[in-house]
């Protein structure tokens, strides 16, 4: 298979697994709703948060959209598109080195996008799918790479959406649409049968000869192929008898066909004399398979996604070209299940945040979104306030309800040398124990002079934390002894299993099984990768 090669790729091939594990700090102040909705934005380098994130969703996204810069060479963006904010012209100098000052803007870009790309891969689950949305500029190198990243055989198709109707002026031929490549590692074949078809739309109905069971359309009665039980003569009401198409059949057998007669189904056009069509009632037809043209009458366009950022009325700049929610909404339709977790790196203004809300208030559903955001200008003022008031209905559009936790980056969990870093606090340790082992928030700022962290569906969990970490001897306060067993506090529900997370542990199976512990060693099982 070919391969893409880049200045700089050298050092960043490996970089995403050299990316120091980070703490998650929620901000209530900027979270909203329902705190416990399972939705979380977090600020920070989108880097070093899906590495934070990792050890909580690996393997477990069922949909994953980003919308990477272009790279076109814009300036001015509140997401600078060239690939030339301070955070990324940092970061290539800190991975990349004195290399990265003679890089052209497409190897930063690939620069940027590799590691990244290599870190999302790990979220994906099994049945999952990535949809990353791209024009011209890098569209190919794109390809090139996530075929290196995921496989070539993981391709499924890409999508072609219309972008704008307006006829542009500015460029020598006016851009019209943008791609969306979309890869499984299922592959295409075996993905189709987990993926969803569109809601049917409602075009083409009507009611011309006033039947009393309501609009209709009509679909054609012939189908591919030669089956012998299908072919056979039909005359319409004018009395001219049809043979079945060339090369093709009808649709049905003969006794399915006379079956459609008695129900008044089917319809001759051309005044009686065409062939015959069967008559589908509004309400009776199936989902339908995507395609990969993607008109903006589906999906929206670049102008319905401005004017639904100006509803929101946000004190942030406006960005230049947002996604409209019907476009992500019609990729988490296909892409997801009512409990999946649909994951955006660059989130940028939040559309896919309130696209999965949006989702979910039409279906039922249960799906949690993770969004990512660099700018904290831009995660402040306009990220966090478009899902805020998407909870809460704004305008035209009705309250969606749910919520979400809004995060920061704290300071990295291990030293070099793979030990708790020394700045790491025990209310921090806590938090990420408690996090790691439930998937929920610590319900409250944890103590120092006391080893119960809360409980969560059942289980309790503790930390043993009195002593120095580090320091293995039994009176440490670090390591799990009978005496240490007999002193933790009950389990808060009365009974259910208790976890144990400590320094080391003295006590053999038979006395965990008696005192309902199941131990965790700390760091070693630590969920950081």
């Amino acid at each position: 298979m070919p391969t893409l090669d880049w200045i700089g790729k050298q050092a960043v091939v490996g970089h995403h697994r050299r990316v120091p594990y980070r703490l998650l700090h929620c901000d209530r102040a900027l979270s909203a709703g329902n705190p416990d909705a399972g939705n979380l934005l977090v600020q920070g380098d989108n880097l070093e948060a899906l590495k934070a994130l990792l050890p909580y969703y690996a393997g477990q996204v069922k949909c994953i959209y980003i919308d990477p810069p272009y790279n076109t060479g814009n300036e001015g963006w509140v997401y600078n598109d060239n690939v030339n904010s301070p955070e990324i012209r940092r970061w290539l100098g800190e991975v990349v080195g004195k290399e990265g000052e003679d890089l052209g803007r497409h190897d930063k870009w690939l620069c940027m996008m590799y590691p990244r790309l290599a870190l999302l891969r790990d979220f994906l689950a099994r049945d999952g799918a990535i949809f990353v949305s791209i024009d011209d500029n890098e569209g190919q190198v794109l390809r090139l790479l996530m075929d290196e990243l995921f496989g070539r055989r993981a391709f499924v198709a890409t999508l072609v959406w219309q972008k704008r109707t307006s006829r542009e002026n500015r460029k020598a031929i006016g851009s019209a649409h943008d791609y969306i490549y979309v890869y499984s590692p299922l592959g295409a074949e075996a993905w189709k049968h987990v993926r969803n078809k569109l809601p049917p739309n409602d075009k083409g109905y009507s009611n011309p000869d006033n039947d009393v069971r309501g609009p209709w359309r009509s679909i054609p009665f012939s189908a591919q192929g030669f089956r012998t039980n299908q072919m056979y003569d039909i005359t319409t009401p004018t009395g001219k008898v049809l043979s079945p198409p060339k090369g093709r059949c009808w649709g049905a057998t003969r006794d399915v066909y006379d079956g459609y007669l008695a129900e008044d189904r089917v319809y001759f056009p051309k005044g009686g004399n065409g062939r015959p069509r069967i008559k589908q009632f509004k309400g009776e037809e199936e989902g339908l398979v995507p395609m990969t043209w993607w008109e903006a009458t589906d999906a929206g366009d670049n102008q319905e996604a401005k004017k639904e950022i100006l509803a929101l009325d946000l004190d942030g700049d406006i960005f230049d070209t947002p996604k409209p929610t019907r476009l992500i909404q019609r990729i988490v339709q296909i892409a997801t299940d009512e409990h999946s977790i649909v994951m955006d790196s660059f989130i940028g203004s939040g559309t896919t945040g309130q696209a999965v809300l949006a989702q979910n208030a039409l279906d039922g559903g249960k799906r949690r979104f993770i969004g990512v955001e660099m700018d904290t200008k831009v995660s402040e003022r306009v990220t966090a306030p478009r899902i805020t008031k998407a909870i809460e209905g704004y305008g035209d559009l009705p309250a969606l309800g749910s919520g979400f936790r809004f995060c920061r980056l704290g300071k990295p969990l291990f030293d070099e040398n793979g030990s708790i870093a020394e700045e790491v606090s025990f209310t921090d340790l806590a938090a990420h124990v408690f996090f790691s082992e439930t998937g929920s928030p610590i319900p409250k700022r944890a103590r120092k002079d006391n080893p119960l962290l809360g409980a969560f569906d059942g289980r309790a969990i503790y930390m043993l934390y009195n002593g120095v970490l580090g320091d293995r001897r039994p009176e440490s306060g670090n390591v799990l002894t009978h005496a240490v067993a007999q002193e933790l506090p009950l389990h808060p529900d009365g009974e259910g299993p208790r976890i144990v997370f400590g320094e080391a542990c003295r006590l053999g199976a038979k006395a965990l099984a008696s005192y309902g512990i199941i131990f965790r060693q700390i760091p070693f099982e630590l969920k950081v990768s």
